[in-house]
């Protein structure tokens, strides 16, 4: 059941593009597809296990494909084959009329079989050709309605970014290998030999493939670019999969090699990079006016969240989260896939308004998900999980505990903007006026996952994946001190209003960062690093090297060729003349 669950959605990827997509069937066995998966995923909950197929030996090398089943792996597999279940459901609907079905979801087929490689990979060769798996099926997602060019940006902006962090991700992949000797997870022990500066030298370049992945600073830059692609896909690539494969990675590095390995250095700089992201994404997200961004900033924010657990060594608080996030964070952009489906495309806030009445179920599933997110405490699963990693921030570093507190109002604040701008009010355009409630393949997928995100946290607990703690006071007075603070500003500033009263443009144009990489990095290597390379390749390469070689090869190729006339009398001479060489310097050598 392990191998079909990995081989099923490249059967369906695969199937889809060589024979069914001209059938008008491809959507259908990618779902079903996807269905599957989740059953088994089911079914194996709980098991443990470690399967593996020699793949290549060189010396004392030995590379396999291999399969970990461990409580790890079964938990994430029942988020990434749950919430891509849901979202292939919800997008039968929203990409029924797309000329490009067929592609769309053979995209998620193979997205689905990339994601499933890394949760289940047993060593570091398998997770890194999985990884880049990752990389090219999002890319493929993102840049999905190509003919708009700013999709076709947005999807080589992520593509390029990642190959950044993953390019770290492999040299510390090397470093670890050369290190412990061994590329499988279970395998792995850290020598007491190794110096604390090497082997944390190791893990930061490993965790530059998180950053990449998991969208941290500095290369955070393409996530909230990459909500061009279908808002469905937006829910499962940004939302609940790819974006937490950085942390699941991370966690299961920490895992193999020992949570002590990342003391010191290393782990104080996995905390404070997670931090100041949460912090830095969730100041963009108060300013942000397009649904999907905010909620994009919002993930951002969470996933520093996430990291910054992991580097306090407090990794099981931080998939804990990971958990529970999945889940309300894909009903909240699913319902914004709703919301955007009513509005005929219509993204931003500001343009909406009143829908509370318009789309009743989508208001009260997207509340339910907005309640979890800013983390209402004892009702949502977002409250338990947030507060291990509060606690976590209180017991280690009193300063990371005051930047996540913060965090948690800016939280409660953008989320209150977000619902009341968008459900409240008076509708303020045409397109929302006109909007009514989704049909029930998009609004059952948002009933499922308003239930999960109230009660993942229990089903966490009861599948023991995971065992909160008692909260202590300080943790608890001050996330009911954020929640009620966050939002009460939040409906003051907003309710019932028309415009937005604030103007902050340094968190509206994301500190800039990206115009700083656009006119300082891109520009630079496209008019200056990419003119010279391109000189080399055509000049130096094709001219010199490529060219100049065929050139004289050709022409040698051309002299001997008339030297093989045909003639008798001209190969009698050639032969006499030959002999006379011979005997010339034989005598007179």
């Amino acid at each position: 059941m392990a191998w079909l669950l990995l081989i099923l959605p490249l059967v369906a990827a695969v199937s889809n593009q060589l024979y069914l997509r001209k059938l008008g069937i491809a959507h259908l066995v990618s779902t079903a597809s996807a269905a599957a998966t989740f059953v088994i995923a089911l079914l194996l909950l709980g098991k443990t296990d470690s399967l593996s197929i020699p793949w290549a030996t060189i010396g004392s090398l030995n590379l396999e494909i291999g399969i970990t089943l461990d409580k790890l792996s079964t938990g994430m597999m029942i988020v990434v084959t749950g919430v891509g279940l849901l979202v292939h459901v919800f997008s039968l609907a929203y990409m029924k009329d797309d000329s490009a079905k067929a592609r769309y979801f053979t995209g998620l087929a193979l997205f689905m079989f990339s994601m499933t490689g890394i949760v289940l990979a047993s060593n570091f060769i398998m997770t890194f050709i999985f990884w880049e798996l990752v990389g090219l099926s999002s890319y493929l997602l993102i840049g999905h309605w190509y003919e708009k060019d700013s999709a076709a940006d947005a999807a080589k902006k992520a593509f390029l970014t990642n190959r950044i962090g993953d390019f770290g991700f492999m040299i510390g992949i090397l470093m670890l290998w050369g290190i412990t000797g061994t590329f499988t997870f279970s395998e792995m022990e850290i020598p007491a030999t190794v110096s604390a500066g090497v082997l944390g030298a190791a893990l930061l370049c490993v965790f530059c493939g998180a950053i990449g992945k998991s969208a941290q600073l500095p290369l955070h830059v393409w996530l909230p670019d990459a909500m061009e692609g279908p808002t469905p896909v937006s829910a499962l690539i940004h939302a609940a999969t790819m974006v937490a494969a950085g942390v699941y990675m991370l966690f299961r590095v920490q895992l193999s090699v020992g949570a002590e390995a990342f003391e010191g250095f290393s782990g104080t700089t996995i905390a404070w990079i997670g931090a100041i992201t949460s912090l830095m994404a969730a100041l963009m997200a108060t300013q942000q006016d397009d649904i999907k961004k905010i909620l994009a900033y919002s993930t951002l924010s969470q996933l520093g969240y996430m990291v910054m657990a992991v580097g306090l060594l407090a990794g099981e608080a931080g998939m804990f989260h990971l958990f529970t996030h999945a889940w309300f964070k894909a009903l909240l952009f699913l319902g914004s896939g709703a919301i955007i489906y009513a509005c005929h495309h219509e993204q931003n806030i500001w343009k909406m308004g009143g829908l509370m009445k318009k789309m009743p179920i989508t208001a009260i599933t997207f509340a339910i998900g907005t309640a979890a997110l800013i983390a209402v405490p004892y009702v949502t699963s977002g409250f338990y999980s947030k507060e291990e990693i509060l606690a976590a921030a209180w017991n280690k570093n009193k300063f990371l505990f005051g930047i996540a507190v913060f965090v948690a109002l800016l939280t409660a604040f953008y989320m209150t903007r977000a619902f009341v701008v968008t459900f409240l009010g008076k509708t303020r355009s045409e397109d929302a006026s006109h909007a009514h409630e989704v049909g029930p393949l998009m609004w059952i997928p948002l009933a499922l996952l308003s239930i999960l995100a109230i009660g993942s946290a229990w089903l966490t607990t009861h599948l023991n994946a995971y065992h909160p703690h008692e909260a202590s006071t300080p943790v608890l007075i001050a996330s009911l001190v954020t929640l009620v603070l966050g939002v009460s500003i939040g409906l003051f500033l907003y309710n019932g209003k028309a415009a937005d009263p604030i103007s902050i443009p340094l968190f509206r144009n994301r500190f800039y960062l990206d115009a700083i990489y656009e006119k300082g990095i891109v520009k630079y290597f496209q008019d200056s690093f990419a003119a010279i390379v391109h000189f080399f390749d055509e000049f130096v390469i094709n001219g010199l090297l490529v060219g100049g070689l065929s050139r004289l090869t050709e022409t040698i190729g051309s002299i001997f060729r008339r030297a093989q006339s045909g003639n008798l009398q001209a190969y009698a001479f050639t032969f006499g003349l030959g002999v006379l060489l011979v005997i010339y310097f034989t005598v007179f050598y």
